[in-house]
């Protein structure tokens, strides 16, 4: 179908043009990347590809210190909590961030990253979270720590076990994800606390998507949402840095091209993720939407 946004970077410079919609869901994307444009435009591609219209409102935190982007561009382009908090949406997503060698706490926006989660729970339908949001939310949610890893986690992991009576997991038999981090949830898959199940996961790379019904939260350790050459290029920087790195696995095939096997994967969950928020649409008032 269709998506349109609110606004944006990729609004500002007008290259997402506006169509007509209908009924689109509302979308709210807190986007915690400081690469905004790139980050709007991966999000962006797969919710296009999703059979619902779906209108997208970006947001911000407000008490976050900019060091790669003037803050005066991000508040022209995005919203920040206060502006939207008398609205209600049907999803929220929350986006990785280069954090996760951070303690949460130390973080400078975690006060407001709680503050949205909690708003969320009375203002948005269901919450889908990415790499550090997913590990950040589940610390929020669950009280589980997280470790820093020996080595960055990088490349592309195929789930070797998926969770089959969950609506999240349909056509997810062979769930793919890329995977960019240097720390991990520390997940007990023979304790998890109550109300949290383990979706998709893999031996190596630990869980992979995880669920809370009660919380109507998703947890996605990885980023569904980069492009076929985002890791490639991720590999190139971290090189020119001169950073002890080695290449992602399971990505390149023999001759050394880049192979996109993730994006249907992506595709279904995020469809998925969709349909969920629409079979659950009375867990807050549409009446009261007012975008």
């Amino acid at each position: 179908m269709t998506v349109n946004v609110k606004n944006g970077f990729l609004k500002a410079s007008q290259e997402w043009v506006d169509q007509k919609l209908n009924q689109p869901l509302k979308i709210l994307v807190l986007n915690l990347m400081p690469t905004k444009k790139q980050t709007e435009l991966q999000f962006l591609n797969i919710l296009n590809a999703l059979d619902h219209d779906i209108e997208v409102t970006f947001i911000y935190p407000a008490t976050h210190h900019f060091k790669t982007i003037d803050r005066a561009e991000v508040e022209d382009c995005y919203c920040s909590l206060n502006q939207i908090s008398d609205h209600h949406y049907d999803g929220l997503i929350i986006t990785g961030a280069p954090v996760e060698q951070i303690d949460f706490e130390s973080v400078d926006y975690w006060d407001e990253f709680v503050s949205i989660k909690r708003w969320a729970q009375t203002h948005v339908g269901q919450t889908i979270n990415e790499c550090w949001a997913a590990q950040a939310a589940l610390y929020d949610d669950f009280a589980i720590d997280k470790c820093l890893l020996p080595q960055k986690l990088f490349g592309i992991y195929q789930a070797t076990a998926v969770k089959d009576d969950c609506q999240l997991s349909v056509g997810l038999e062979h769930f793919t994800n890329p995977q960019s981090r240097h720390s991990a949830s520390l997940i007990d898959r023979k304790h998890l606390p109550n109300g949290l199940n383990i979706v998709a996961d893999n031996p190596e790379a630990g869980p992979l998507l995880l669920h809370s019904d009660v919380k109507h939260q998703t947890y996605v350790t990885g980023h569904p949402e980069y492009l076929t050459r985002t890791l490639n290029d991720e590999y190139l920087r971290d090189i020119a840095r001169h950073a002890q790195i080695k290449a992602p696995v399971n990505y390149y095939d023999q001759n050394h091209h880049v192979r996109n096997t993730w994006q249907s994967s992506s595709i279904r969950l995020y469809q998925n993720w969709i349909n969920l928020i629409e079979s659950e649409a009375l867990n807050y008032d549409q009446t009261k939407i007012t975008i």
